[in-house]
């Protein structure tokens, strides 16, 4: 199997295209800059994904695509997100179009907009940021592509992803940096909000082995399956790493389209997981 992770160097990209190869997958590596570390195992490529004419060809002929590049992620309502949706349409297309066999492409939670209870695959989508929009958007046009042109479809349903690098922009990487500057508080909200909180590793872990497989298919959720408090799963993770900071509540408002308990049904990913054991 030969996939074509892109956005090999962002935050969640570096992660899995480490276990990726880890797993003795070969790995087209595609980054826009040469920031960050990318596992020197793969074939490490730097472009812009939209300005290729034949990206299947010119990117190595590649049996998968993992498509995770995306700017701005956390910035839910910023304009580029639906400026850049018509790119990531046109790239997957001319992908497709020059016969890959499968693609897969990272989601996230926020598609569902306002929501309380477990997200199933087919939980209806009411997004409620411009993030959520364009990638509800594209859930739905590369569905509808895969479909026509008769090829495997994989949507990655991201949750709250927990990790302690100071170079991303979650919660829990400001915390890791305003700890290694020395801070003593940081600013939080009430944190009174339930979510699926999941580990890097096991964020990773999960990525990979539902690509690295052809039965189940379709949205897929990548979660821990369970809803935990944001103010305890926070605390949580500052003693976890032995962090002096403390947390100063009330400091933000929550986010008035953030919903007050949601999680993932991880019945897909479970019986993934499973099957990669047996």
């Amino acid at each position: 199997m030969k996939v074509l992770v892109t956005g090999a160097n962002g935050y969640l990209g570096t992660g899995v295209v480490k276990q990726l190869c880890n797993d003795g997958v070969e790995v087209i590596a595609v980054c826009h800059s040469r920031t960050g570390i990318v596992d020197k195992r793969a074939d490490i490529k730097q472009c812009d994904i939209f300005n290729l004419k034949n990206p299947f060809v010119e990117l190595g002929k590649p049996d998968v695509l993992l498509h995770m590049a995306w700017r701005n992620g956390f910035v839910h309502n910023s304009p580029s997100h639906i400026i850049d949706f018509p790119k990531h349409y046109e790239f997957i297309k001319k992908i497709i179009d020059s016969g890959i066999k499968k693609v897969a492409v990272m989601g996230s939670m926020h598609e569902i907009g306002f929501y309380e209870g477990s997200i199933k695959e087919d939980t209806p989508a009411h997004p409620e940021s411009f993030y959520g929009i364009a990638k509800d958007a594209l859930r739905n046009t590369t569905k509808l592509l895969c479909k026509n042109a008769g090829i495997t479809f994989q949507w990655l349903r991201g949750y709250y992803i927990v990790g302690n690098s100071e170079y991303g922009c979650s919660v829990f990487s400001k915390i890791t940096s305003a700890e290694k500057e020395g801070k003593e508080l940081f600013p939080f909200t009430t944190g009174i909000n339930q979510w699926d909180f999941i580990d890097y590793n096991d964020f990773v872990k999960q990525v990979a082995a539902t690509i690295e497989q052809d039965e189940i298919n379709g949205v897929i959720n990548i979660c821990n399956g369970r809803p935990e408090k944001l103010a305890d799963r926070v605390e949580r993770f500052i003693k976890e790493n032995n962090y002096n900071i403390k947390l100063d509540y009330g400091k933000f408002p929550d986010r008035s389209y953030d919903s007050k308990a949601v999680w993932g049904d991880d019945t897909k990913i479970q019986t993934i997981l499973s099957k990669r054991l047996s």
